[in-house]
């Protein structure tokens, strides 16, 4: 799956390349009940379900394989073929395992099941019909689709945008026979109350422009920043107002290749100067 981290700012960016493991933050982000836990959560419950999911359809796992169900009327113009992920199966295996701890009756946990079911939900709300052709030079005579899940990319920019506008809740107290229970309420009644799809927490995300062991940020201090990006990345916002030092920085690059019969390709190297921006 996509590697996620934190942007120190706040923000969440995605980073990296789809390995199929789930990586998980700090145990102190991972522990909290903040806008980024609820990230945390769902991310990696929607990672362990898209690898369990793709390894059954690969063939990599000896208790599954592809989604039977999808095997009924054709569509117009293509049939059922291929292999059909069974994404219903990998959300099980991903409730079985994320969700194992989380069954005490406290704010915390109905959160974390919360976030980790809209992490799953987003699968399903991400799949779609990928269609093959056959025949002769190219044809497409016959037609076969199954059902797949997205590169995992797009489920993590789906769930940034759930991030961006997840939901901030109050806890309420309820005396039940098993003792008291904690659940949770929109903190706001005049926004839309969270759907089983949206991502919800109830504490504040702490500062994470200067460094706090307690809250495991490591601050923007001399982090590398984009002067013209007026994104995340730039330095407006990634430096927290404080500014950024430039410096000149020498870099030695292959330059002026020429593709040589048959067939090798010759360079010469270049040093080239570039502006690094760094933050205050």
């Amino acid at each position: 799956m996509e590697a996620y981290q934190l942007a120190a700012c706040g923000p969440v960016q995605a980073v990296g390349s789809p390995p199929h493991t789930v990586l998980l933050w700090s145990a102190t982000v991972g522990s909290a009940t903040t806008r980024e836990s609820a990230f945390v959560h769902a991310i990696a419950s929607a990672g362990v379900a898209f690898a369990v999911t793709r390894s059954c359809a690969e063939g990599s796992a000896t208790i599954c394989g592809c989604d039977a169900r999808h095997k009924g009327p054709p569509g117009e113009g293509w049939k059922w073929g291929g292999c059909s992920e069974d994404v219903e199966f990998g959300s099980m295996v991903s409730r079985e395992f994320a969700d194992a701890r989380e069954n005490r009756p406290d704010a915390r946990s109905a959160m974390n099941r919360q976030n980790n079911e809209a992490g799953r939900t987003s699968l399903n709300d991400n799949m779609f019909l990928k269609c093959k052709c056959h025949g002769l030079s190219g044809s497409c005579e016959v037609k076969t689709c199954w059902w797949s899940q997205p590169d995992f990319r797009v489920i993590g920019d789906y769930l940034k945008d759930k991030y961006d506008s997840a939901s901030e809740m109050v806890v309420e107290k309820h005396r039940e026979s098993r003792g008291w229970v904690e659940t949770l309420r929109p903190k706001y009644n005049y926004f839309k109350p969270p759907t089983d799809t949206d991502l919800v927490y109830y504490e504040t995300s702490p500062n994470f422009c200067d460094p706090n062991p307690e809250t495991g940020s490591f601050g923007t201090r001399d982090r590398s920043c984009n002067l013209t990006s007026h994104g995340i990345d730039g330095c407006d916002l990634l430096c927290c107002g404080r500014g950024h030092n430039t410096r000149t920085e020498k870099r030695k690059e292959k330059c002026h290749c020429i593709f040589h019969w048959c067939c090798y390709v010759s360079c010469q190297e270049c040093t080239r100067v570039y502006d690094v921006h760094t933050c205050k």
